[in-house]
């Protein structure tokens, strides 16, 4: 019977490069930079390295369909490299593959490294109206913005809230990460924005508003994996561990029956129940230190709340308004800026965030290190509410 993979792996090294539009560096540089960090931080050599995983989603310009990219770049001692893809989930599913090859002992130590500079690709999150027929103006809401829309106004219908207070807490999300990146020298944004302005940006699918959407970014992010046992011998005597990573993908079920009223993320709540599981976590809003979650959408962060059990259903906006995942609030979310702020170069994102838990587990985040961190959670949506595949991650220290 699984026993899952829980202790069972030590992180001990991470990196991340800078966010943002690199135009003057490549793909290659992006994952050197990460790299990089990640080796010197681990205090190995590459001929340490038993495999490697490289994730990513959109950037074919960069990478092509191999892992060959990863293994040129940074020079790896030809070991076995693959690639994989699974939308906005990609950079868990590296981590993941890497963490099941060091738990199953096929490997000693493992890196997962995931990329994207999707500003060379033309990406900007709105397709042009002639790149596919779900994209047209018969179909509208199959654009990111269209489809997590009807999230908002789903949930609005469910729950009875006012288009009003549901917009107030949306912008709240939004400054939220603004203040939060622009203490991070990482973000690609670094500009605190004031409600109002966030309130009275141009609509883009209402009710998100421009500050409601996050962009697209480039850039890098590694973890370097092995057991805690190895991690002991090269001094990492307390190591941050992987206490569970788990996926679930859409099987149809969302758009072909009636059980599903829209006013929620069905993949999110399935993979944070077996995440908590695995983990043996009981009441995640009083064990959870800090949450790293996939705000596209300010409305995506709102709902995810509910689906990862950090408020009761129905509950997020008020939750929101009160301040209980602010910087200084009882679980701070997007204590980095997230994908809002830090940036979201697509293959890269599922591991910036376990960076930044990484950081605030060992005491290193600086000025953005909240106090008795114990367990911090990531949590990644590909896709749209209606077919999509969504990942949660709890890293902790060992007990």
């Amino acid at each position: 019977m699984a026993t899952g993979i829980k202790d069972k792996v030590a992180i001990i090294g991470m990196g991340c490069s800078q966010f943002g539009e690199r135009w003057d560096v490549g793909a290659e540089e992006l994952m050197t930079e990460a790299f990089n960090e990640a080796l010197g931080d681990a205090g190995i050599s590459r001929e340490d390295l038993g495999a490697a995983w490289l994730g990513s989603a959109l950037d074919d310009v960069n990478i092509g369909n191999s892992a060959l990219p990863l293994a040129f770049g940074l020079r790896l001692p030809r070991i076995p490299v693959s690639r994989v893809e699974n939308m906005c989930a990609t950079g868990t599913e590296a981590l993941r593959a890497a963490n099941y090859a060091v738990a199953s002992g096929a490997v000693d130590i493992a890196v997962a490294v995931g990329v994207e500079k999707l500003k060379d690709t033309g990406y900007g999150g709105l397709p042009l109206r002639t790149k596919g027929f779900f994209n047209d103006l018969w179909m509208p809401y199959g654009s990111a913005p269209g489809g997590f829309a009807q999230l908002a106004g789903a949930y609005r219908a469910r729950y009875g809230v006012s288009k009003d207070e549901l917009k107030r807490a949306m912008a709240h999300v939004s400054w939220k990460s603004h203040q939060n990146g622009a203490r991070n020298e990482k973000a690609h944004l670094r500009k605190a924005v004031d409600i109002d302005t966030i309130l009275n940006a141009p609509m883009i699918s209402d009710p998100l508003g421009l500050f409601d959407c996050c962009g697209v970014s480039d850039g890098a992010a590694c973890a370097i994996v092995t057991t805690p046992e190895i991690a002991a011998t090269l001094g990492k005597n307390n190591p941050v561990v992987v206490k569970s990573i788990q996926i679930s993908a859409s099987n149809g079920w969302e758009s072909s029956a009636d059980g599903w009223d829209g006013s929620y993320v069905v993949n999110t709540r399935e993979a944070a129940k077996r995440a908590y599981a695995e983990a043996g976590v009981k009441n995640p809003e009083q064990e959870i230190s800090l949450a790293e979650v996939h705000d596209c959408f300010s409305v995506t962060e709102l709902v995810t709340m509910e689906d990862l059990g950090l408020s009761k259903d129905g509950g997020a906006v008020k939750d929101i308004l009160d301040g209980k995942f602010d910087a200084d609030g009882k679980i701070p979310v997007q204590i980095d800026g997230g994908l809002k702020c830090f940036g979201h170069p697509v293959g890269a994102t599922g591991l910036r965030m376990v960076y930044e838990m990484y950081l605030q587990l060992q005491g290193r985040a600086g000025n953005r290190q909240r106090d008795n961190v114990r367990l911090g959670l990531t949590h990644n949506l590909g896709g749209s509410p209606s077919n999509s595949v969504s990942a949660v991650g709890l890293f902790g220290l060992l007990d």
